[in-house]
């Protein structure tokens, strides 16, 4: 009998552990997440805390990517944007060193799990909606309204807007999780079918197999990148309503 292919995304208890009826076990998900947050805080403690003037690899490295997380703020949000920098900075670095950390052989991708994804991507658009309405008030009801829409328009374009930001974080999550699924699977068919073929035909899939894993790489920081620039879309409209809103209303 063939293996499933989505086989090496099931999970079973390592130590099982339950707190007032909720199962809180520990599995590799939770494991990859304790090593997914150790190496990029040893990367962001380490590479900061040399600061020397002719910056080693690894401060280079830290100082590259918090470079790269302030221009996505700024590009998206503007200086006032900022004030996010610690919540932008640790979806994009636990996403990304999530994404690349999975590709490892043996390990394990922990945002091809629709909860992780589906937890960052609530918590971020309930962030934005509770910020819209503590600057705004009622007002952040006027996000459901594009601007330059005429009155008449409104009984259409007000549902179809609230269609629209309900559909937000389920796109956001779903969005995430079946790029890292989808990738990781044909990765294991392609390697089984490399396997399977044995020396003579096997140097196919196995060839396939390579330059999938580079692909797969350049999508692991682009889908970091998408979900990242998309939170601070939201937070940014929320803030801004549409940028025509009254920002600093408060």
């Amino acid at each position: 009998m063939e293996e499933s292919p989505l086989h090496p995304f099931e999970l079973h208890e390592w130590i099982p552990i339950s707190l007032f009826g909720l199962d809180i076990s520990i599995n590799k998900a939770v494991i990859l997440m304790w090593i997914v947050v150790g190496v990029a805080a040893a990367l962001l403690v380490i590479g900061g805390s040399a600061r020397k003037m002719v910056p080693t690899k690894l401060q280079s490295l830290a100082e590259l990517l918090v470079d790269f997380i302030r221009g996505i703020i700024l590009d998206t949000m503007g200086k006032d944007g900022m004030k996010f920098f610690p919540l932008v900075a640790t979806l994009f670095v636990f996403i990304l060193f999530s994404n690349l950390l999975g590709l490892i052989p043996g390990s394990y991708t922990v945002t091809s799990q629709i909860i992780v994804t589906a937890v960052f991507a609530i918590s971020v658009y309930a962030l934005s909606v509770a910020l819209g309405f503590m600057l705004h008030g009622i007002k952040f009801l006027g996000i459901l309204v594009p601007p330059g829409t005429p009155g008449w328009l409104l009984p259409l374009m007000i549902p179809i807007e609230l269609v629209s930001q309900l559909a937000r974080p389920v796109s956001l999550a779903v969005r995430l999780f079946a790029n890292m699924t989808a990738g990781h699977t044909i990765l294991g068919v392609l390697f089984g079918l490399a396997i399977g073929g044995g020396l003579l035909i096997g140097w196919l899939p196995f060839a396939f197999t390579i330059a999938m894993n580079a692909l797969e790489v350049g999508i692991a920081f682009i889908q970091a990148y998408i979900f990242t620039v998309l939170s601070c879309v939201y937070l940014g409209d929320a803030v801004t309503l549409h940028g025509h809103g009254d920002a600093h209303a408060h």
